[in-house]
C-alpha cells in the first residue's frame, strides 16, 4: 500500500470502532473533543522522540524512525476520529484542505509577519 485516502482511513477507523464500540465512548460529537485530547497527548509523544531522539536518529535509525512514524499515524487516527465524531466528511475536509492550500500559496508570510520577525 502506497498512498491512503481520507476516505479510506475514515472506513478503517469506523471499523475499528465498531468493534469496539461496546467499551468506547459512542461515535458522537459530544465525544469529538476527547479525541482531540488524546490526538493532543499523541503530538506529545512525537515531540517527545524528537526532543529525545533528536532528527538525525528519526532519519538515520530505523527503530527509532519506525517508532516516530507510528506515533505520527496515531495522530492521524485520532484526527479521524474526530471527523468522524463530528460528521466531517471526506469531501468537506478535501474540499477546506484544497482552499487553504490555495490561499497559503498566495499569502506573503514575510510580509504578514514582518513586525513579528525583527
Amino acid at each position: 500500500m502506497n498512498d491512503i485516502s481520507i476516505q479510506e482511513m475514515m472506513t478503517m477507523q469506523m471499523q475499528l470502532w465498531e468493534q469496539n464500540k461496546e467499551k468506547w465512548s459512542p461515535m458522537a460529537p459530544e465525544y469529538g473533543r476527547n479525541s482531540l485530547l488524546w490526538m493532543i497527548e499523541e503530538i506529545g509523544e512525537v515531540i517527545s522522540i524528537i526532543k529525545k531522539k533528536s532528527e538525525t536518529a528519526i532519519m538515520e535509525d530505523s527503530e527509532v524512525r519506525g517508532h516516530f512514524v507510528e506515533e505520527l499515524a496515531d495522530v492521524y487516527m485520532y484526527l479521524t476520529d474526530t471527523l468522524l465524531r463530528y460528521g466531517v466528511t471526506a469531501e468537506e475536509i478535501a474540499k477546506a484542505y484544497t482552499q487553504k492550500h490555495e490561499g497559503n500559496i498566495q499569502r506573503n508570510y514575510s510580509k504578514e509577519y514582518a513586525a513579528y520577525l525583527k
